[in-house]
């Protein structure tokens, strides 16, 4: 199969962009900020992925200059060709991958990310095991969890997360996270309140049968729709897209 190619992204002036961005993204800490003080949490102890999938590098270096450093994307080729674009630019970013993997694109997540948020499988963590470099810092990665069971939706089943935590622990350079969870819409906060309380005690329970559980601290939950419910049912990271980028 021949592989995508690198996009190469148009530059539009950062003038254009800066401004918004920048005012989105300090919404966006607001936001936060508030959800906490409702949960009785420190903000400190949320932080925000900027979901930057479908946007080019100069808005990355907008959010950048706000003093976003953590940067979300699905597409691959695409993530790839924005990190390289911008590595000389704005160093120390940290890039995420949220979309899912298949096995012929493990070595991209391997050579060019810090995170893997959508891990469901252990073929697929072994192979970035192996395929990450001894030089390089250990992945971090979260399992995705279909916590309500939706059959379009990728993510390992509840009851059978632990024993995908405890074998992926055993990997080396991967280094097991947390969890993440794309739950399906809910029409209230109170329904949102509900599914993210029921990912948080598996949380919970997954972490207490870990025989290293300290590196497991991340509980990747809540977009723009629900981050409110999110915080307050305990994620310690909330992937925000449109809210700062704009509509795609």
């Amino acid at each position: 199969m021949t592989p995508e190619p690198i996009p190469d992204f148009p530059s539009p002036p950062l003038a254009s962009q800066a401004e918004p961005i920048r005012e989105k993204w300090a919404l966006v800490r607001e936001r936060i900020q508030q959800a906490c003080v409702a949960a009785g949490r420190s903000p400190s102890t949320v932080n925000l992925l900027a979901v930057s999938k479908t946007f080019g590098p100069e808005a990355v270096l907008a959010a950048a200059e706000a003093g976003q450093r953590a940067f979300g994307e699905n597409y691959l080729q695409e993530a790839v060709g924005k990190i390289l674009a911008l590595e000389s630019r704005v160093p120390r970013l940290e890039w995420h991958c949220i979309g899912p993997v298949q096995s012929n694109k493990t070595k991209l997540v391997a050579a060019h990310f810090d995170w893997l948020h959508t891990l469901d499988r252990l073929k697929i963590a072994e192979r970035l095991s192996e395929q990450r470099l001894a030089e390089q810092a250990p992945l971090n990665v979260c399992l995705q969890v279909n916590i309500d069971g939706e059959d379009s939706k990728s993510g390992v089943a509840p009851q059978d997360v632990l024993a995908l935590a405890q074998a992926v622990a055993a990997l080396p350079r991967l280094r097991l996270r947390g969890l993440m969870t794309i739950p399906a819409p809910a029409a209230d906060f109170q329904s949102q309140l509900l599914v993210h309380q029921a990912t948080k005690a598996l949380f919970d329970q997954v972490r207490s049968q870990l025989s290293s559980p300290d590196d497991f601290d991340t509980l990747s939950m809540g977009m723009s729709a629900d981050l409110e419910a999110a915080i307050q049912a305990g994620s310690t990271l909330v992937r925000v897209g449109s809210a700062i980028f704009g509509r795609r």
